[in-house]
């Protein structure tokens, strides 16, 4: 084996090739897209949440990007348009995930836009769905005897009550709800929106 050096060569020149195709030219193709004006930063609360978000491992079971038609249903299934990478220009890290063993959660802040839902649902999930697969976060919430000024009670159905108190939603519980309700991009697609196309051929989805 004397070919070291063109074996290296080669190596290396592959390994940059692929660096350029698949990272640094896409980077610089999506970097020239245009914000949508509807989408805004994540305010403290909501970044705090998305924090949690990350840290709670949701992507394991959340997707974060409605497909095209021909890909899969999720326009019909009321999960938005198909996405576009400006929808994720204030994220990091990303979160689309491949994972679908729960909805797809980029729109859920304007499917289901009620705080209390939500933290019901964190709470115990099978307080509102008996079907539900989803554990449910009660590290997130406090039982108290009494609610004090300022607390957040949730609703939560007798069946789930802890006896003798009431449930309070912790601020990260708050956050985290915060965060979801920001999942809203149900504004026009920009008409340069980058967007994966799946089978069809450009122009044919919406």
């Amino acid at each position: 084996m004397n070919r070291y050096l063109p074996l290296s060569i080669l190596a290396l020149g592959i390994l940059a090739f692929a660096t350029l195709m698949l990272v640094i030219a896409p980077g610089i193709q999506m970097s020239q897209r245009s914000v949508p004006p509807e989408l805004q930063p994540y305010t403290e609360a909501e970044q705090r949440g998305r924090d949690q978000y990350v840290s709670l491992g949701c992507v394991y079971c959340h997707s974060q990007q409605p497909r095209s038609p021909d890909q899969a249903p999720d326009g019909d299934r009321g999960w938005g348009r198909p996405s576009v990478s400006s929808d994720y220009v204030f994220d990091s890290p990303h979160q689309l995930g491949t994972m679908r063993t729960g909805p797809d959660l980029l729109n859920i802040g304007a499917r289901l836009p009620s705080a209390a839902w939500q933290l019901t649902h964190l709470y115990q999930p099978r307080a509102i769905f008996d079907w539900s697969i989803m554990p449910g976060y009660p590290f997130l919430f406090e039982v108290k005897s009494a609610a004090a000024p300022g607390d957040t009670v949730v609703a939560v159905p007798a069946d789930f009550a802890p006896p003798g108190g009431v449930v309070v939603a912790r601020p990260e519980a708050l956050d985290l709800v915060a965060y979801l309700l920001s999942l809203d991009r149900t504004y026009p697609a920009p008409i340069d929106g980058l967007r994966d196309d799946g089978y069809a051929a450009r122009g044919e989805a919406p």
